[in-house]
């Protein structure tokens, strides 16, 4: 095996509830794991792209697009219940090991992400090297509506409230725009991965990206918005 200083990883275990399989399961004409595979291979930007899975199957499928799995994830770190961070910290572990030699940085890149394209994992490693001081970049969006004039429902009686009544007036050009994490793909340098447990901090930056290339793929109905948001986007 040659030398690696820049991997990708991408965490697809196999037991997901809500969509049981969802990391394999056809997407479009393909296995939903497969466009993170090819996005991170046609980057160009990394020594090699591996699947962390404890799951034959997604193994099998994950090799036919190219990605490499070189060890199989414990039970331990493939219950519902275990963050992300700790399984990017196993692999740097794991890998580190097998070739005796420290990486430098890490994607992490998650198995549900049909819209990731190779051009923004570019832009987040080249963002990444550009600034010393950063230990993170990930990939964000901006909410369609402002988060200051959000609601919630009183549980007793239904009577809706605002969270931050004092917006209520206010014009939405003079309202901080807000973002989230879009859920595809965290850059970060290798110490960042194994010391922090949070991407964000005070030396994470943002990749942008439109509303129109991020989809949630948690629940059968996000499935059904992103592969409606598929053959719009073609």
């Amino acid at each position: 095996m040659s030398r690696l200083r820049t991997v990708a990883v991408i965490p697809a275990r196999g037991g997901s509830k809500r969509i049981p399989r969802k990391n394999i399961k056809e997407f479009c004409g393909k296995p939903m794991i497969a466009y993170s595979i090819e996005a991170a291979i046609d980057s160009g930007r990394f020594d090699q792209v591996i699947v962390s899975t404890d799951d034959a199957e997604i193994a099998q499928v994950a090799n036919q697009y190219g990605a490499s799995t070189p060890f199989e994830r414990p039970a331990e770190l493939s219950d519902d219940h275990t963050p992300t961070i700790p399984v990017i910290r196993h692999a740097i572990q794991v890998l580190e090991a097998q070739q005796q030699l420290k990486l430098e940085s890490v994607c992490c890149i998650y198995a549900t992400a049909p819209f990731l394209q190779a051009s923004n994992l570019v832009q987040g490693y080249d963002c990444l090297q550009a600034n010393a001081d950063l230990e993170f970049v990930f990939s964000v969006t901006s909410y369609a509506f402002p988060i200051q004039r959000a609601i919630y429902i009183e549980p007793e009686n239904g009577i809706v409230n605002m969270f931050q009544p004092e917006h209520a007036n206010t014009r939405s050009q003079d309202l901080r725009e807000a973002y989230h994490d879009a859920g595809q793909f965290y850059w970060g340098r290798r110490d960042a991965f194994v010391n922090c447990d949070n991407v964000l901090t005070s030396k994470s930056a943002p990749i942008i990206l439109p509303r129109s290339q991020v989809q949630d793929v948690d629940t059968f109905e996000d499935w059904d918005c992103a592969e409606k948001l598929h053959y719009l986007n073609m």
